[in-house]
């Protein structure tokens, strides 16, 4: 019997070169079994890009390492559920060590299978593991080592909401409290201090996410970069191959004319034999 998910998890193991005859093959037995539907999943299989490749190579080579980034993930999501803006500071700072890090060792991975990575491709690994932090869907998939494509690019973590009601919370260290001025006594300067502490720390969380959004917005950029050269540069090569084949063309409709009419000779030839 054939089994789609475990022939998935073994095909997407694969090098990208390796992936769509194993592919095949694997459809064809489970067609042969009289497995139609999972023949069907299987034949559905879409080969990975270099970048996807890496990527799941990198979740199947350490699966600590990957816990750890589905970890940082779900504090960042419940740090932009609650708008806790201490916790925002240090998981976006932590992330952008992790999923630089974890790119790194991508590359690494990648060499050692054979395959270089451009950096190109290394930013495009770097945009997924940041669609990993925010999608819990694609960092359960990622984690398996099974990506079929690169998921959407994420752009802050736009799909979480804040719990209703929740208003941004700074954390701060807990104070001895303060005496109460008596009715007539001088405004006492704590309000405003506290105050401007807390605006403080709030323009601190803004700055956090700015600089987060700021950095997958590079990324994204590199990575569509380094698309448009890769899709230029498969133009300009059909555009080549097309001059070509046109040329060819071109002669062999010659050839072509050239045969109607020396065939037009040959039978005009041939009836005026005939007659004598």
């Amino acid at each position: 019997m054939v089994d789609a998910d475990a022939v998935a998890a073994e095909l997407y193991g694969l090098r990208p070169e390796e992936f769509t005859a194993a592919r095949d093959a694997h459809a064809a037995a489970a067609r042969k079994a009289g497995q139609r539907a999972e023949a069907k999943r299987i034949a559905a299989l879409r080969k990975p890009t270099l970048a996807v490749w890496a990527a799941n190579r990198l979740a199947r080579a350490d699966a600590d390492q990957a816990q750890h980034l589905l970890e940082l993930g779900r504090g960042l999501r419940e740090a932009h559920r609650t708008l806790s803006g201490e916790d925002l500071r240090k998981l976006s700072h932590q992330q952008h060590v992790v999923v630089a890090a974890m790119a790194g060792e991508a590359r690494r991975l990648a060499g050692e299978a054979g395959q270089d990575l451009s950096a190109g491709v290394q930013r495009e690994v770097e945009q997924i593991l940041r669609s990993v932090l925010a999608d819990p869907e694609a960092a359960d998939t990622w984690a398996r080592g099974v990506l079929e494509t690169a998921p959407p690019p994420a752009v802050g973590f736009a799909e979480v909401a804040p719990a209703p009601g929740t208003a941004p919370r700074p954390q701060q260290p807990e104070r001895e409290p303060q005496p109460q001025p008596e009715p007539d006594a001088e405004p006492d300067d704590t309000q405003d201090v506290g105050r401007t502490s807390r605006e403080a720390e709030l323009a601190e969380e803004a700055l956090a996410l700015a600089e987060t959004e700021r950095e997958r917005a590079r990324a994204g950029l590199g990575a569509l970069d380094e698309r448009i050269a890769r899709l230029e540069e498969q133009l300009d090569g059909a555009r080549g191959e097309r001059e070509r084949l046109a040329a060819a063309a071109a002669a062999a409709e010659r050839g072509h004319q050239e045969a109607v009419r020396a065939a037009k000779r040959a039978r005009t030839a041939a009836r005026k034999a005939r007659r004598r």
